[in-house]
């Protein structure tokens, strides 16, 4: 499993360190605008445990860890409108994903279409 960096940028909006524009939290996730939209709606939902990827956390993740992350999810997706007419979810890891934040997050976009995610 990867190991877990504590300085990472989404580390410090957990301890507070730096402000962030909160969409929802539960017990155990934080959902905030991303500060660089590509979609009309652009939240990020990451967990409060010191998981890096989704693998990590799939793997290592409590139930109620899992659980409240997963509905959190859903839960932006209602309070963001977005569930009617669709979005994406995306979670990058790695250097092959092109992860820029080692810390779980995945991407909800939506509010027009997408196109295509990935060309031939």
């Amino acid at each position: 499993m990867p190991t877990y960096d504590d300085q990472n940028i989404f580390a410090k909006i957990l301890r507070g360190e730096i402000p962030n524009d909160t969409v929802y939290e539960n017990d155990h996730a934080l959902a905030f605008r991303d500060i660089r939209p590509q979609a009309p709606v652009h939240v990020l939902i990451i967990p409060k445990g010191p998981y890096v990827d989704f693998a990590h956390f799939a793997a290592e993740a409590s139930e109620a860890e899992i659980i409240g992350w997963m509905r959190a999810i859903a839960e932006v997706c209602k309070m963001e409108g977005v569930e009617a007419d669709g979005f994406r979810a995306i979670s990058n890891a790695g250097v092959n994903g092109v992860q820029e934040v080692p810390h779980l997050h995945v991407h909800i976009l939506g509010g027009r279409p997408l196109g295509r995610m990935l060309q031939p």
